[in-house]
C-alpha cells in the first residue's frame, strides 16, 4: 500500500509555471491573494472604512451646500447648475485624493518588511504590485457610488445613456489607476509614512488647479493653459460630456481632444510608474 500510495504521489502531474497560459493563471491568482489582503485589512478597521467613505461625503456637503450657492453666485450661474457641473469635478478629486492612502500603505509595509516576506514567497513580483492596485480601483467603485447617490440627493444627475455613463466611471477608475501606480511608485521611494503624509500635500496644488471646481476660464490665461493639461481637468471635461453636465466650451485642442486623451494618458502614466516601480521592488528587497 506505502508502495502504490508513492507511486501515485510522483507520478501526479505539477503545474509548470514556466507555460504561458500557466504563469498567467499564477499572475492573476496571486494578484487577487495580494487584492484580497489589502480589502480584508481594510474591512477589520472600521475607522480605516470610515475614514476612506468620510472625504467624499465631505466634499460633496461643503461644496454641495456650504460654498455651492457662492460659487454659482460668483459664476453667474443657479446653484442647481453649479452642481452639476462640480459633482463629476469632487469624483475626480476623490480619485486623486485616494493617492495618499496608497502611497502610506506601501511605505508602511516596505517599513514593515511586508514586501520583503512577500519576495521569499513563490509569487509573482508584479501580481504584489497589481493586487494593490486592484484593491484601490476596488475602493474607487464603492466610493463612485456613494459619491453618485450623494450628487443625486443634492441635485446632480445624468443626461446621458447608459453607455455613456459607463464610460465616464471607466476613464475615472482609470484616473484611480493612474494615482494609485504613482502612488505605489512614491510609497517604494520615501522613506517611510511620515513622509508621505508631507508628499501628500503636493497633490492640492494639482487638484485646485484644474477645471474640478471653478472653471480654468476663471483662472489667469497663463495659469489656465497649465491646468488645461492637467490630468484632472482632461478627465472632467471627457466626464461631463457623458454624464451631459455643463461643461467648457470647446476653445483649446485639449478641450476638443479630452476624450481620447482621458483614456490615453492615465494608461501612459500607469505604464510608466509600474515599470518604474517593478524595477525600485525588485531592487529593494534584493
Amino acid at each position: 500500500m506505502t508502495t502504490a500510495i508513492t507511486t501515485a504521489t510522483t507520478t501526479t502531474p505539477q503545474p509548470h509555471r514556466d507555460r504561458p497560459l500557466e504563469r498567467a493563471r499564477w499572475v492573476v491568482a496571486d494578484t487577487w491573494v495580494v487584492a484580497r489582503r489589502h480589502l480584508l485589512r481594510l474591512v477589520r478597521r472600521p475607522d480605516e472604512l470610515l475614514g476612506t467613505l468620510l472625504v467624499p461625503v465631505m466634499a460633496v456637503v461643503m461644496f454641495g451646500f456650504v460654498f455651492g450657492d457662492a460659487l454659482g453666485i460668483a459664476m453667474g450661474v443657479p446653484s442647481a447648475d453649479y452642481r452639476e457641473f462640480l459633482l463629476p469635478g469632487l469624483f475626480a478629486l476623490t480619485m486623486a485624493f485616494g493617492i495618499g492612502t496608497t502611497t502610506i500603505a506601501v511605505a508602511s509595509d516596505v517599513r514593515g518588511g511586508v514586501l520583503d516576506r512577500m519576495q521569499t514567497l513563490p509569487m509573482a513580483p508584479v501580481a504584489v504590485l497589481a493586487g494593490r492596485v486592484l484593491a484601490d480601483v476596488l475602493t474607487a467603485v464603492v466610493e463612485l457610488g456613494l459619491l453618485m447617490g450623494l450628487g443625486s440627493l443634492v441635485g446632480w444627475q445624468w443626461h446621458g445613456g447608459a453607455g455613456a455613463v459607463a464610460g465616464a466611471v471607466g476613464l475615472l477608475l482609470l484616473l484611480r489607476l493612474m494615482f494609485s501606480s504613482v502612488g505605489i511608485l512614491l510609497g517604494l521611494l520615501v522613506s517611510g509614512p511620515e513622509a508621505a503624509m508631507k508628499y501628500f500635500a503636493l497633490v492640492f496644488p494639482l487638484a485646485l488647479v484644474a477645471d474640478t471646481v471653478v472653471p480654468t476660464a476663471l483662472m489667469p490665461a497663463w495659469l489656465s493653459g497649465i491646468a488645461a493639461w492637467n490630468p484632472l481637468s482632461i478627465t472632467v471635461t471627457s466626464t461631463r460630456e457623458l454624464f451631459g453636465n455643463p461643461t467648457a466650451t470647446p476653445t483649446s485642442w485639449v478641450v476638443e481632444h479630452a476624450s481620447a486623451l482621458a483614456a490615453g494618458l492615465p494608461i501612459l502614466l500607469t505604464s510608466l510608474c509600474v515599470a518604474l516601480a517593478l524595477l525600485r521592488f525588485r531592487r529593494s528587497v534584493r
